[in-house]
């Protein structure tokens, strides 16, 4: 497994040479929805992932967001999400990554998330531990709300949302030292792997935002549930919260009072 995570973050790598190159080119954008865009770079580099990874896994499935027909993966499936904050990259904000995980059937067996424009690839296999660029990841220590630093995001159907959001988001302020929202749920995963953020929590995300950076954050030691309602996290849950661990049961409070 450690090989397979190997070649398929050096395949991950070369994707992300595609937005690179594309970062400062005129940008082809469409939208699905009212502010969902699509790039002719997220197609690009979706192509590219689906034939390379393809060409690894022979027998393997693809699940990826610019061409899914469903939200649920079969068996040994490739799970793609080729631009994560592609909003963010149609602006030139460049907290955008590829994210790329391999489902197996009943769990998250890889999971890579990289992020091209700040230089950073985040790896985990199960059982293996979860790096930044090789270094170790281990999530934070902190204990406390009133210490800790958060990030969400908003889903693009944000009106049907919004009372929710509005809801959460102000108990969570009031509670913690802050709140973040760079605008790609598997980087904000990844940082909470890493211990930058002490947790992460959102509504009405897709396998493809979560499903590597889950790995992450259980691999680097964190906690991973539903919230609203408090059970576990599976692909497709309509909310997800990732922590620290220490944290998760005075969160859970927080979020669904």
């Amino acid at each position: 497994m450690q090989d397979l995570l190997a070649r398929a973050a050096a395949v991950i790598q070369r994707a992300g040479d595609i937005i690179r190159d594309q970062w400062s080119r005129e940008k082809t954008i469409r939208k699905k929805g009212r502010i969902d865009l699509v790039t002719q770079t997220d197609t690009a580099v979706e192509r590219f992932l689906v034939e390379e990874l393809g060409r690894l896994l022979p027998d393997s499935r693809f699940l990826a967001e610019e061409s899914a027909a469903t939200t649920v993966p079969g068996p040994r499936t490739w799970i793609i999400d080729p631009i994560d904050g592609t909003t963010n990259y149609a602006h030139g904000f460049p907290f955008v990554c590829i994210s790329v995980a391999l489902w197996d059937g009943d769990r998250v067996s890889l999971g890579i998330v990289h992020a091209p424009m700040l230089g950073e690839t985040f790896l985990a296999a199960t059982g293996g531990g979860a790096t930044c660029n090789g270094r170790p990841m281990r999530v934070s220590d902190t204990a406390h709300l009133a210490d800790a630093l958060l990030a969400t995001g908003f889903p693009y159907a944000i009106e049907t949302h919004m009372a929710d959001i509005l809801g959460e988001l102000q108990r969570v302020l009031a509670a913690t030292q802050g709140v973040r929202r760079p605008g790609s749920a598997a980087l904000d995963l990844a940082y909470t792997a890493d211990g930058r953020f002490d947790a992460f929590y959102e509504r009405a995300l897709n396998p493809w935002d979560t499903a590597a950076g889950w790995l992450l954050v259980t691999e680097a030691g964190g906690c991973v549930t539903q919230y609203l309602p408090s059970a576990p996290y599976g692909l497709g849950a309509p909310t997800i919260l990732a922590s620290n661990g220490r944290l998760h049961t005075s969160l859970l409070d927080l979020l669904t009072p």
